[in-house]
């Protein structure tokens, strides 16, 4: 355990005493995972925020014991489907309600959602609606991505400057889905804007024409069910959709968070782009390290089950994105939470006999993330626990303009706090998790380690198996992008020269 500095408000006396105020909560004794390293300390709350840090710290109105636990901060999930309707128009399973509590049982104590327009729809009155959604059902605090489906001229030059400046700082957008994918110029187009905004822009890669062919193909020779659907998303429309995002990137100088990154090439892409310097970030999800095609190759439509875009890949392709994460190739793990239930609300919803095509995609794993990736980061040693916390919470919360209120135990900060039980052994199972989704992919997989106790914003969310939190109590996080978006000032000449020539009048319509 590397020793971290000690630090201390300036209403603590030495060693500690309180001379003032109380504590609203004190966690003591625990091996707590701050921004300067691993040390043993307790740590003081008032009211929402963290007031200090330091050994024998005065006491609180509430005292939890964490000796021989371990204290991290809250998981920043910025990747999970709420509440949403899909491409496909089908409404997932979880409610916010339902999502931040499952949130809050694995110890994640802030979600990034999507509001997700489709088109004809105004991004105005979409936004306004999913906040009505999240301020109802919510016990966790969260932000949204806005999904962009239609960039019209009234979609990029005057919702998005104004929904941006109100806290909504980072766009989605697909390179697949018949109904809301965009054409390359319609990327330009939104990642100009986005340059012109400060939004950073998050990207669904996949050569939307090699699915397409590949699918057809399948279907009219008969491989229709779910054991064939990794065939209709190749590998290689990963890296082709990487690569040309690359490149767009660089056109226009605009950073770019590529989404569930499946593949060792598509890492690869990531890879090479950051090291010639283009501003570029990947993310990856638990079930690119941990499940494998083979998962989707069960009799019948049983398979559905781990139906997810990109496809689930292979065992070289898990060793090759934990050594990204390693290299710091990759920076975030994310759920990517898309629940539909097996029936005819959601994977099943064209009836009994659906094709692959006709099958909703996506895994439910809000809830058993941060167990997952605790179990295989620190646990079994992959990553070690700092770099878990890194990828879980600290660099997401940096990444999305969150930070440092949230992704850190440091004085100031939101007391979003995760303690855990490194020793407790838990077998994963539907019937213990709280989404709607009715099942989950790691049915019967066995996780060591814990979180028993999670805080957020000062208030106890979960303790003794028992949810403390009420629907509504979650708090919106309006942000500025932040230092990811921000261009380097490198566009390519041809932009670079059309936006010095442009009019003062026409800039915008440029850049």
């Amino acid at each position: 355990m590397r020793k971290a500095p000690i630090v201390h408000t300036d209403d603590l006396a030495a060693g500690g005493a309180m001379t003032d105020q109380r504590f609203s909560i004190v966690i003591r004794g625990g091996t707590v995972v701050l921004p300067q390293g691993v040390a043993r300390v307790d740590i003081g709350i008032r009211d929402e925020t963290i007031a200090a840090i330091g050994e024998h710290l005065g006491a609180g109105i509430t005292e939890i014991d964490a000796a021989g636990q371990i204290v991290t901060p809250g998981g920043v999930d910025p990747h999970a489907h709420i509440e949403q309707i899909s491409g496909a128009g089908l409404l997932n399973a979880d409610s916010f309600e339902s999502a931040t509590t499952s949130a809050a049982f694995g110890g994640t104590t802030t979600v990034i959602s999507f509001a997700a327009q489709h088109v004809g729809l105004a991004l105005d009155r979409v936004v306004a609606d999913y906040h009505n959604l999240a301020d109802r059902g919510a016990v966790i605090d969260y932000a949204f991505h806005m999904i962009l489906a239609d960039p019209s001229e009234l979609t990029l030059k005057t919702h998005l400057p104004k929904l941006v400046k109100e806290g909504h700082s980072s766009i989605k957008v697909f390179m697949t889905y018949d109904r809301i994918k965009l054409d390359d110029e319609q990327m330009l187009d939104v990642l100009a804007a986005a340059r012109d905004n400060g939004a950073l822009v998050c990207v669904h890669a996949e050569n939307h024409g090699m699915i397409s062919f590949m699918s057809k193909r399948l279907l009219a020779n008969d491989l229709t069910a779910p054991s064939a659907f990794w065939m209709s998303h190749p590998r290689l429309a990963e890296v082709d959709a990487i690569q040309r995002l690359v490149t767009m990137s660089q056109l226009v100088d605009q950073p770019i968070m590529v989404f569930h990154v499946s593949t060792a090439e598509g890492a690869e892409v990531v890879r090479k782009a950051r090291a010639d310097g283009v501003k570029f970030f990947g993310e990856t999800c638990p079930h690119y390290l941990l499940l494998t095609a083979d998962d989707v190759n069960k009799p019948g439509l049983e398979g559905a089950k781990w139906m997810c875009s990109p496809s689930l890949r292979t065992a070289s392709d898990q060793d090759a994105l934990w050594q990204a994460l390693a290299r710091d190739d990759l920076q975030v793990i994310s759920s990517d939470h898309a629940p539909y239930r097996f029936d005819a609300s959601g994977k099943l919803n064209a009836g009994v006999n659906p094709t692959f095509k006709q099958i909703a995609n996506g895994l439910p794993g809000l809830e058993v993330r941060l167990p997952l990736l605790f179990d295989a980061a620190v646990t079994q040693g992959r990553l070690g626990l700092e770099r878990f916390v890194e990828l879980t919470s600290t660099v997401p919360a940096k990444l999305y303009g969150l930070y440092p209120n949230k992704g850190a135990l440091a004085i100031g900060s939101d007391a979003d706090i995760a303690i855990w039980n490194a020793t407790k052994s838990v077998r994963l199972s539907a019937s213990m998790l709280h989404d709607r989704a009715g099942y989950t992919p790691y049915e019967g997989h066995v996780v060591r380690g814990w979180p028993e106790t999670v805080l957020s914003r000062g208030r106890i969310a979960v303790r003794d198996g028992t949810l403390h939190l009420t629907p509504g109590s979650g708090r919106f996080l309006a942000r500025a992008a932040g230092e990811a978006a921000k261009p380097l000032g490198q566009p390519s000449a041809e932009f670079a020269r059309l936006t010095a020539n442009a009019t003062p009048a026409r800039r915008s319509s440029v850049a």
